[in-house]
């Protein structure tokens, strides 16, 4: 076991190996390295592999021996300095290690087919893998200096993945916001790191945490200035897991290619935030108000991020909102202490997360092999629907993810969002009541995403139509008021003629039905849009094999990753596996490890939360699932656009809930105002002042000697007596006022 110990700083340095031989053969074999550019992704997943398997036999021994490991050598010693570097093996570093690995290989294969037709596919390998050393050294690092410097790096490749297309304007904005929203956060970390040096001595974990509580206990610390230190640590956890105020980048983010959303939103960049807090949660659990902060802030960011995800209509943004909200849930656990709820549903989000991106991104490689389909508008909610038929794995896989991020059992998310929802009315019953709430609002919205992009048999972009009678079509959105009329002057419909030539765009425009555009009015979440063709239209299809394999991988880690929380003695006399897993973490936290209570008292308990789930879940196929064949019997429509008083209030504030939604609750907008705005002012008058004054001053003295040169010139007559002359009596001029000054010679008047 010491050997296997002694060999785990491979961990972080062996994906480093895919970055190194691509450079050095695109630098001596340019040609062979592109021509063969597939082979790399079998390095790239082979390494990760090997890595994989070790990190899950240093998981197995953590669980066995409940040890921790930590190995350190010196890298700068100067007097009373000491800078070490080393790795630390503990169960917060195993659990981690586990979800980058695991992860980042069904992202790395499902990469190989969808970036398979792009030019920067060696680039897109070698900026994975890197990113995958980046955030293995980060989460094996063993003092806070190696932490900022992996920290650092995880943020540049982000940098580098979210810009992956950088030609494309939205792409390279989208890179620039996280780098720069990120560099916010890790100035705070900086100054957080060298201020709890400042008070401790020490970097080392296991030094700064002795030490301070040493000093906490004796009374010997300032506590505003601590208490002002840990904010400015745990603000690079906010930056960089997207909680609110520093979240607005990861919506933007979306612009990189779907696995890169997958791996950031899953297991890499914005896991790093959670894991910073768990890390150093023995030094903010002993400092006063730093927990009701971290608690306060993630219970916004759950309630905010799932609110901002009720009216999208791009399904990543909606998805990465989703993440935003979850990522809440789990930095909430933490403020309130639950060590092993918030890592519990960190492992399970993770898995289902991945699974729900990748299925995005199976959608949308589906929607782009349409013929004459824009790319741009392959991700657009509105656009989708019936796909059931055409990508069945995708759509099972799909729902089986969407289920689980709802709660719903015995699925992986259901049982660590349950634990942190049951420890929320423990802590504080206005806590809990958001938090659940927020729960009913993750089913509504995720299912909202599912089953617009899924389900419905009437859709105008996939439906084959034939013979010469009108058809009609229609599709429920949450697009607000005019849609019919911003979907016919935005979007024309696809069409093929009997010759099986195509066009790009049709030449008709297929104007939606006058008698549903005048039903739909003053119903700003549902809009039902009528369509008339008589065309065939082409369908999308299933992806390749290599796409659909990661998913089937990740539908069994979301059926069955949750029993590793799940309390298989039912008297409650032994812990579960993750308890176990987590015992020395625990124990350095002071904390009793949670037996289980039973399975009846368990169900219990998870009564209510999935109540809510399912009402969400109601209330969403209430409103979006097509309802088309019962309009016959019930004439839904009118019951919705019922006129009066209490209706038209009842459609203010929907609308006012939809822009808040649509808007990203007009933060983004107040940033752009307040800090991009005045940026850009403070620029323009430096602009100003640069160019007026200082360039004025400089040009004026200029333009001064032009005048005087010219004035002088005029003065001369050509004889050179005058100018001896001229110049004597200045040089006399000149001594004589120099004498008086030197003997101090002064005149008074004579009496």
């Amino acid at each position: 076991m010491e050997q296997t110990y002694q060999y785990a700083w491979i961990i972080p340095f062996l994906p480093l190996l895919v970055p190194m031989l691509i450079g050095v053969g695109l630098l001596l074999f340019p040609t062979a390295t592109k021509n063969l550019r597939r082979m790399w992704a079998f390095p790239s997943i082979l390494l990760l592999s090997i890595v994989m398997i070790f990190a899950t036999n240093l998981s197995i021994q953590q669980i066995n021996t409940s040890s921790i490991y930590q190995y350190v050598w010196s890298w700068t010693l100067d007097n009373d300095f000491s800078l070490e570097f080393g790795y630390l093996i503990d169960p917060l570093t195993s659990i981690m290690s586990m979800l980058i690995t695991t992860v980042g290989i069904m992202v790395l294969i499902y990469s190989d087919n969808y970036m398979a037709h792009d030019q920067g596919y060696l680039r897109f390998f070698a900026y994975m893998s890197f990113f995958s050393t980046s955030m293995l050294g980060l989460v094996t690092s063993s003092n806070l200096i190696q932490i900022y410097i992996f920290w650092e790096l995880v943020g540049m490749c982000s940098y580098l993945l979210i810009g992956f297309w950088f030609t494309r304007p939205p792409a390279a904005n989208a890179c620039q916001k996280a780098f720069v929203t990120n560099r916010v956060g890790d100035f705070g970390l900086l100054l957080g790191i060298l201020g709890f040096y400042w008070i401790t001595g020490s970097f080392e974990f296991r030094d700064l945490f002795e030490i301070f509580n040493n000093l906490i206990s004796n009374n010997e610390v300032n506590y505003p200035f601590v208490t002002l230190c840990a904010a400015l640590l745990f603000s690079g956890a906010v930056a960089k897991s997207a909680q609110f105020p520093l979240h607005v980048w990861l919506p933007d983010a979306m612009e990189g290619p779907t696995p890169i959303s997958a791996l950031i939103h899953a297991a890499t960049m914005v896991a790093a935030g959670i894991f910073l807090v768990a890390r150093l949660l023995p030094l903010f659990i002993v400092i006063p108000y730093i927990m009701n902060f971290i608690s306060l802030i993630g219970l916004i960011t759950v309630l905010l991020g799932a609110t901002l995800a009720l009216a999208q209509k791009d399904i990543k943004r909606g998805l990465a909102y989703s993440t935003m909200s979850q990522l809440g849930y789990m930095m909430l656990a933490l403020g309130m202490g639950s060590y092993r709820s918030a890592l519990f549903h960190l492992i399970t989000h993770a898995y289902s997360k991945a699974l729900l991106f990748l299925g995005s991104g199976s959608v949308i490689h589906s929607m782009e092999t349409i013929v004459g389909y824009s790319p741009d508008k392959s991700q657009n909610l509105v656009l989708m629907g019936g796909l059931t038929k055409h990508v069945p794995i995708t759509k099972t896989s799909f729902l089986l993810g969407t289920l689980s991020l709802c709660g719903i059992p015995p699925l992986a998310c259901f049982w660590s969002k349950d634990e942190i929802l049951n420890d929320s009315w423990l802590y504080s019953p206005i806590f809990a009541i958001i938090a659940w709430a927020t729960a009913g609002l993750t089913a509504f919205y995720m299912f909202r995403i599912y089953l617009l992009t899924f389900e419905g048999h009437l859709n105008v972009h996939f439906q084959n139509y034939s013979g010469s009678q009108n058809t009609s079509l229609y599709s429920i959105s949450l697009w607000g008021k005019g849609c019919s009329q911003r979907i016919n002057k935005n979007f024309r419909l696809l069409r093929m003629n009997n010759n099986a030539s195509s066009y790009f765009f049709s030449k008709k425009t297929y104007r939606s039905d006058e008698t549903v555009r005048k039903r739909s009015r003053g119903r700003p979440f549902i809009n039902i849009v009528h369509f008339y063709t008589k065309k065939h239209f082409s369908y999308p299809y299933e992806s390749d094999n290599t796409m659909l394999f990661p998913l089937l991988v990740l539908v069994l880690f979301t059926l069955f990753v949750g029993s590793l929380g799940i309390p298989f003695n039912q008297e409650g006399r032994d812990l579960d596996i993750l308890s176990k897993w987590l015992a020395p973490s625990i124990n350095l936290l002071d904390q009793k490890s949670k037996d289980s209570t039973g399975w009846y008292a368990f169900f219990k308990d998870a009564i209510f939360s999935v109540s809510i789930a399912y009402f969400g879940i109601f209330i969403a196929s209430f409103l979006y699932k097509p309802i088309y064949s019962s309009f016959k019997n019930f004439d839904l429509i009118n019951f919705f656009v019922k006129t009066g008083p209490k209706r038209r209030g009842w459609d203010k504030i929907i609308n006012v809930l939809y822009d808040w939604s649509y808007n990203r609750a007009y933060i983004d907008a107040f940033y752009t105002t307040s800090f991009t705005g005045a940026i850009r002012g403070l620029a323009q008058f430096t602009h100003f002042f640069d160019r007026r004054v200082i360039d004025g001053i400089t040009n004026g003295v200029g333009i001064m000697s032009i005048i005087v040169g010219e004035g002088v010139k005029y003065i001369g007559g050509g004889r050179i007596s005058s100018y001896l002359f001229f110049y004597f009596s200045c040089v006399s001029i000149f001594l004589l006022v120099y004498y008086f000054i030197l003997f101090d010679i002064t005149f008074e008047p004579f009496i």
